[in-house]
């Protein structure tokens, strides 16, 4: 068969297959991230049917669907939305850090695999992943939610502090001297801060020049800047995702709702591609033998990412439920675990296969988790109060009714809720935003 035809074949298969996975979701309200995933892992090396003439394409695809991923979502909030949550919420980050980071560094130690390596399992069990975490949000309909705006402000304080660590990693993993690893780390926060300053500053100019009536114009000015800033971005040792995240933010007012509107379709094909290819590149036989390892690294992490999202939320005003819906949404690991990973692989071999088990577990569970968490919450505890209430209520004769604890506070309670700290609104709120 011609390597076109062959090409065409998988990829019309790959698309009509993820369309009616995307439905059966659909249909139960379940998010189709993990089913993606799992039709991956069947079809890729190791799978029933590996998928040989479309590889390359979908490795590209999925890199295209995490820029979009971010970029859809930098384009709800603007610059000072996200200066003003980076304030609110760095001692979240550190909390993150602590929690999440720490697991990691001590099962590789546990493990005897060395200080590089610890270093390296700590950034994959400390990172949520953006893409998995953006594609739920949109999934279940909280974009608008009181506590949203908190778990973006985690998610972009572990995505700029990747500019930090992933050229530090690089510079133990390669073996390089003090000064060349110092040179790398300038390199990237400068990138990073030329781009915050010119979001900043000159938002609204370059939402004017970005601007146009022609919906194709529009189409094609914005994708095409998004893709040249995150390759930019990932050249000088900054991740893609923040590139374009920080394209995001730089638009604004009717640009930004025109372009959400325009990529918002194509944000959903190449999200898809991009979890269907995280599935093909797993060796379904290299799971097995680190699977005990990571079943308990991903317990452990999945309970300090819960509690990492209620310190969050708490400490920006948002009620018990909010709080919940917080931290079951950051459990998801993903694309820079799987990045990570990638490059300690070369010191550490046995690193690649246990991230991999461990990201897989947690980014199937993180959508359960973050649909879940809070109403088994508000049943565990609805249960604990009233059971002594029931018991008080039998020994006095008296018939009362046990309270609910705040944790079943709805959502709509915590969006109009007076929040204690300044947290952001989607910029589809507030047209006003430059």
């Amino acid at each position: 068969m011609h390597e076109t035809t062959a090409l065409l074949i998988e990829l019309g298969a790959i698309i009509l297959g993820l369309g009616i996975l995307g439905r059966l979701a659909g249909r139960v309200g379940f998010s189709a991230i993990p089913l993606y995933l799992l039709a991956g892992l069947a079809f890729g090396h190791g799978g029933l049917i590996p998928l040989n003439a479309s590889e390359e394409f979908i490795a590209t695809g999925a890199e295209i669907g995490v820029i979009l991923l971010l970029l859809l979502l930098g384009l709800e909030y603007s610059a000072s939305e996200l200066v003003t949550n980076l304030k609110t919420q760095y001692p979240s980050g550190i909390v993150d850090f602590v929690l999440n980071a720490v697991p990691g560094a001590a099962a590789a130690l546990i493990l005897g695999w060395g200080p590089v390596a610890a270093v390296a399992l700590a950034g994959v069990t400390w990172i949520s992943s953006s893409g998995v975490i953006a594609k739920v949000l949109g999934d279940l309909g909280r974009l608008g939610n009181r506590e949203t705006p908190v778990i973006l402000g985690v998610l972009v304080i572990e995505d700029l502090a990747m500019a930090v660590y992933l050229p530090l990693l690089t510079a133990l993993l390669a073996g390089l001297s003090l000064a060349g690893g110092s040179l790398t780390l300038l390199i990237s926060l400068g990138t990073v801060g030329a781009v915050l300053y010119l979001a900043l500053r000159h938002g609204r100019l370059i939402s004017r020049a970005v601007s146009s009536d022609n919906p194709e114009m529009l189409l094609l000015v914005v994708l095409g800047l998004t893709v040249l800033v995150a390759g930019v971005a990932q050249e000088l040792q900054v991740s893609a995702a923040v590139g374009a995240f920080l394209v995001g933010i730089a638009l604004s007012g009717e640009v930004a709702e025109g372009a959400h509107n325009l990529l918002a379709p194509l944000r959903d094909l190449f999200a898809a591609v991009f979890f269907v290819f995280f599935g093909l590149s797993t060796d379904p036989a290299a799971i097995p033998p680190v699977l005990v390892p990571a079943l308990i690294l991903a317990a452990v992490t999945t309970l300090t990412k819960i509690g990492t999202g209620w310190y969050a939320a708490k400490r920006a005003g948002v009620r018990t439920a909010g709080r919940w819906r917080t931290g079951g949404t950051l459990v998801a690991r993903g694309e820079f675990s799987i990045v990570i990973a990638g490059l300690a692989v070369g010191v550490e071999p046995r690193v690649g296969p246990l991230a991999t088990a461990y990201v897989l577990i947690l980014v199937i569970l993180g959508p359960l988790a973050a649909r879940w968490t809070e109403p088994l919450a508000r049943r565990i505890f609805r249960r604990s109060a009233s059971a002594p209430a029931s018991g008080s209520a039998a020994g006095s004769g008296t018939a009362s009714e046990p309270a609910v604890p705040a944790v079943g506070d709805s959502a709509s309670s915590e969006v109009s809720e007076t929040p204690a700290t300044p947290v952001a609104e989607p910029k589809g709120t507030a047209p006003s935003h430059g």
